[in-house]
């Protein structure tokens, strides 16, 4: 029997090295913008414009809905980019993300017969896999459609728990930490919001399965 550490913990470890060292990465650039050098941010949402997409798709459930929710995050984070203390850069701009998000996807009444021009550049959209082709984009936007709605019908606190747990990845003492509330709190919202979407999604089980 092998005495060492089990494969989960060395892949655990292994990411939050990874994160250690992205996390001090945006710190730097951080610095450089409050020091002066403003166009150091472009860095950060180079690196994270489809992070923060996709955080805003999950909510919005449309392209145009979400860009647009995307550009107020940034802005919001530029703005406020003096108040980030301790946090990792990309777990504040997850959670202004989100919040950014959900007020686009509670007063938007409908589609701007416009589009927005700023957004028409292809880089603000998510990185397109092997297997995109316009049959599994199909099904896959009708997935994230029903995903999306499905999300936006259950309690906010539910909604930011599962996003940072079950689709960012941050354990439960992380998401804890992000969302402000304690460790039994995080694992009941998570627990109840599961069980909400479980419901919510029960007619379309095949479909969530593709």
């Amino acid at each position: 029997m092998s005495s060492g550490t089990p494969p989960d913990a060395d892949e655990a470890a292994m990411r939050d090295a990874e994160r250690s060292l992205a996390d001090r990465r945006d710190r730097l650039v951080v610095e450089r913008v409050l020091a002066g050098e403003v166009a150091a941010f472009n860095e950060l949402v180079a690196r994270y414009q489809d992070h923060v997409f996709a955080v805003a798709f999950r909510i919005v459930g449309e392209r145009e809905a979400a860009a647009d929710a995307a550009q107020e995050a940034f802005l919001a984070a530029y703005r406020n980019l003096a108040r980030l203390r301790g946090d990792s850069f990309r777990g504040w701009l997850t959670r202004i993300a989100m919040n950014a998000a959900t007020d686009v996807h509670r007063h938007r009444k409908r589609r701007p017969s416009e589009p927005y021009p700023e957004w028409e550049d292809e880089a603000w959209q998510p990185a397109a896999g092997p297997e995109d082709n316009p049959e599994v984009r199909a099904v896959a936007a009708g997935r994230d459609r029903l995903l999306a709605a499905a999300l936006g019908r259950i309690g906010p606190d539910q909604r930011t728990a599962i996003l940072l747990f079950d689709v960012e990845g941050y354990d439960y003492a992380e998401t804890a930490t992000m969302t402000g509330v304690s460790l039994g709190t995080v694992k009941s919202r998570i627990h109840r919001g599961r069980l909400a979407l479980r419901d919510l999604l029960a007619e379309h089980v095949d479909l969530m399965r593709a």
